[in-house]
């Protein structure tokens, strides 16, 4: 299959393949792109919010250096947690990480499990008001000194339609969408409508597969998933890593806000305890998987896989329906 694979991945016709691998948290996607990559020449090129920020080892699920092989990962570990990773920051970074992985004429392989980043990268975004730090921090504050849900009702009267796509835990999407719509004076949902398309990725044929494991499973997962981030010194890392910042008590950097990381800062402070940061994160991750979920699946052209992406006859499937999509692609390019 190498020879066709060779072939295939210079066909001009129908564009250069690129895998887009995409499913909730805890789903299997790294150990799929890592088998996908073996057995058809790919380079892996990471879709995940938190991975691409140093330091965040443990709760980010990273896969270790040892077991990714002599697999070429790319946009892991590419800014410090005092900077902000945006999704046109992202898009920017992977579509260069793309054009080196075509000259070497090997297969891209997109995988993770945010949803936005891929959709900016694959799609391209809005052109949006630039990010006001003075902005978000009285938007997360008036959250904070209010009730849970307050800037998502906020929103609510601002943008309707947006905020009936966010969830009302969900701080970052809040602040950005409450953002938008304060410094340019239209609704974001409104932008997204004029502005996706304008960027999108060309020259490319995207195969997207998705996974759908069982939610029962899944969650499963999830908890013993969490289980093993505070076991394996989830807070120690945090902590390392504010004493680095500067020990700060106040000013948290924003990757610190994530899924876990956030639970771990608390416990720094004193604010929770071990066990309760520990079901605090498998409650609030299990809810983000959900979410995952419901945005993969507005996608279009996906193929979609039900089970995990670590079970072997899960990969064997996939590889095999990627050779016959690639071999089909060469054909038609005759």
């Amino acid at each position: 299959m190498q020879d066709t694979m060779a072939v295939a991945v210079n066909a001009q016709i129908q564009g250069y393949p690129l895998i887009a691998l995409m499913g909730p948290t805890s789903s299997g996607k790294s150990a799929l792109a890592l088998r996908v990559a073996r057995q058809l020449n790919g380079e892996i090129v990471n879709c995940d919010s938190i991975q691409v920020y140093r330091g965040l080892e443990i709760g980010s699920g990273k896969v270790p250096p040892r077991e990714r092989g002599h697999i070429p990962h790319h946009l892991l570990d590419v800014v410090s947690i005092q900077q902000t990773m945006t999704a046109g920051e992202y898009r920017r970074l992977a579509r260069r990480a793309l054009e080196g992985i075509r000259e070497r004429g090997h297969l891209p392989i997109l995988a993770g499990g945010a949803g936005l980043y891929m959709r900016s990268f694959l799609d391209g975004l809005f052109d949006g008001p630039q990010r006001s730090e003075r902005l978000r921090e009285r938007l997360k504050t008036v959250e904070a000194r209010h009730a849970t849900g307050f800037l998502h009702r906020m929103l609510a009267r601002m943008d309707p339609v947006a905020a009936s796509r966010i969830h009302p835990r969900d701080v970052q999407k809040l602040v950005r969408a409450a953002e938008v719509c304060l410094l340019s004076g239209r609704r974001m949902s409104e932008l997204h409508g004029q502005g996706r398309g304008q960027d999108a990725l060309t020259g490319y044929r995207v195969f997207r597969i998705g996974l759908w494991p069982s939610r029962s499973e899944l969650y499963r997962r999830i908890n013993r998933k969490v289980e093993e981030m505070f076991a394996a010194g989830l807070v120690d890392e945090v902590r390392a890593l504010l004493v680095g910042h500067g020990g700060a008590t106040t000013s948290i950097p924003e990757p610190l806000s994530a899924l876990g990381y956030s639970q771990a800062s608390r416990v720094t402070r004193g604010e929770m305890n071990l066990p309760e940061a520990v079901k605090d994160t498998q409650i609030k991750t299990r809810r983000y998987a959900k979410r995952q979920i419901t945005w993969f699946r507005r996608e279009s052209g996906v193929m979609w896989f039900n089970g995990f992406g670590d079970d072997p006859e899960i990969e064997t499937r996939v590889v095999r329906w990627l050779r016959s999509a690639l071999s089909t692609t060469l054909s038609a390019s005759g």
